[in-house]
């Protein structure tokens, strides 16, 4: 049968008409031009009208590489060593034989092949004689029989000849193709749609009406999606508003030392504040001392600052301090946050500058979520920046007690219960506690955050009243984000390995929900 080789837009016709003269055809023998998606657009087209039917058929084709469509025309190396050699009467040097061969790596290689055959052997002087009469091309005609059936009836032969890189598979679509039971060479047009001047002439009586497709899908509309951590994020911030809290700004991820650590009472000699903890800024490397950044801004920044000196250096507020000479130029150094702490501290500054009906800093409550920085060694559960959620309460009377039972709450909206809690150490809170929870799934206790009650050093330097309690606890986004998305790698979440799909096809969590 001839192949079609007509333009594109003709194939439907040209299927039609190779089916006239067939009970069946097969695409790839009757159209192997064509893609196989141009073939089924025009099945599917002539199918939609029961003009044909089909069944799709996969299989995979053995191709010869350059190197074997070569043998398959002139023979394999080694016979073209031999044949060389036959019509020598006296036998041939090497130098002789890649002369009369005409290719060296041909007679590099067959050489080795045609004495293992025992098809050649070494005369007199040292020149090699055909040692036989004639011989079967065995890999000639293997690929020669590839060549024009793409198998062969031994699957070893195959196997070798990929070995030998002579041979590769390629997948193949191809269809095989039947008359339907409305087959016809003509194919009528069909209306899509009903209108009214169909309607007025009278033409929808004899019009052929393309039938509804109720099982089509559509294309696809390559929408956006939410990324795993961005729906985390959204209920933790719910829970939060329904708490009765205020979302602090977070789009500072460069601070200076003050309010990353010295007005958070870190001292300067802290290990948090090494090289290798910590990303340093290389220029601008320092930056202004804190001032007011906006009108209604009534902070007394000046005081603060030599507040927070003074306490480091020589111990305030009932506190001793850590009596060591506090350096200017090491608190404005510019850093990318380690925490989002230190945005609560600015929020807690500006608090004090604030009344209430009573003259005295009303109560608040804040929270955060957004991506804090650590120098860290990238493993399967550590990343150099993730995203740290923060909450905060200020309030009088406040107890360490109170702090425990708003934890149980908290961490109950979120699906987590029996809550442990083990006593911990922080610059900035004290007592400070560690949070943990028993994970069913990996039946242990597991740590889920952080938490404690500021200091005095830290509160007070900013002017708040001494019975001004404010406690404060974190935790990561990442940890909960794994663990309800089942995701052991955080590399997997986060950074340039994520998975589109993984992220496209992954619904909306509850964290209530186990």
């Amino acid at each position: 049968m001839a192949n079609v080789q007509s333009g594109h837009g003709d194939l439907p016709s040209e299927i039609l008409q190779a089916l006239s003269q067939n009970e069946s055809i097969l695409t790839s023998e009757v159209f192997p031009s064509y893609k196989s998606t141009d073939v089924k657009g025009a099945l599917d087209r002539l199918g939609s009208r029961l003009m044909v039917t089909y069944e799709t058929i996969d299989r995979e084709e053995a191709i010869l590489e350059a190197e074997a469509v070569e043998i398959a025309a002139s023979g394999s190396h080694e016979a073209r060593v031999f044949d060389a050699l036959r019509k020598a009467m006296d036998g041939l040097t090497v130098l002789e034989l890649e002369e009369a061969v005409g290719d060296k790596n041909v007679v590099k290689v067959g050489q080795g092949k045609a004495f293992k055959s025992k098809w050649i052997a070494k005369g007199k002087e040292g020149r090699l004689v055909a040692s036989t009469d004639s011989i079967q091309d065995v890999t000639r005609e293997q690929l020669q029989t590839i060549q024009k059936t793409r198998t062969h009836p031994d699957p070893k032969v195959i196997t070798d000849l990929k070995k030998r890189k002579l041979v590769k598979m390629q997948k193949v679509i191809s269809f095989k193709v039947q008359k339907g039971p409305k087959f016809a060479l003509e194919i009528v047009k069909e209306e899509t749609d009903l209108t009214a001047d169909m309607l007025a002439s009278g033409a929808w009586k004899t019009a052929a009406f393309k039938p509804y497709n109720f099982k089509s899908l559509g294309a696809d509309q390559n929408a956006g999606a939410l990324h795993p951590l961005n729906k985390v994020r959204h209920e933790f911030r719910q829970i939060f508003f329904e708490m009765g809290f205020e979302e602090m700004p977070t789009n500072r991820f460069v601070e200076t030392g003050f309010w990353n650590f010295d007005a958070l009472f870190v001292p300067q000699q802290h290990p948090a504040r090494d090289l290798q903890d910590t990303f340093y800024i290389l220029d601008p490397k320092t930056a202004d001392k804190p001032h007011a950044e906006t009108e209604d801004d009534k902070g007394d920044y000046e005081s603060y600052w030599k507040n927070v000196q003074e306490v480091h250096q020589n111990g305030k507020y009932g506190s001793i301090g850590y009596r060591y000479p506090w350096a200017e130029d090491e608190s404005l150094r510019l850093v990318l946050r380690t925490h989002t702490t230190a945005i609560s501290t600015a929020m807690l500054h500006k608090l004090a500058s604030k009344k209430g009906p009573d003259g005295r800093p009303p109560p608040a409550r804040y929270f955060s979520i957004d991506r804090v920085f650590r120098n860290e060694t990238v493993d399967a559960t550590h990343l150099a920046e993730f995203h740290q959620v923060e909450g905060v309460i200020a309030d009088y009377g406040l107890s360490l007690g109170g702090l425990m039972e708003f934890m149980e709450i908290f961490f109950n909206k979120m699906g987590i219960e029996d809550l442990r809690f083990k006593p911990a150490y922080n610059p900035y809170t004290e007592p400070s506690m560690e949070i943990f929870s028993f994970h069913k799934g990996l039946n242990k206790l597991v740590e889920i955050g952080n938490s404690g009650m500021f200091r005095p050093e830290m509160l007070e330097s900013m002017g708040l009243p001494k019975d001004l309690r404010v406690f404060g606890w974190g935790l990561s986004l990442e940890r909960p984000t794994m663990i309800k998305y089942k995701v052991n790698n955080i590399r997997e979440l986060l950074g340039h390995k994520v998975d589109l799909s993984f992220i496209e096809r992954n619904p909306a969590v509850r964290l209530e929900k186990t």
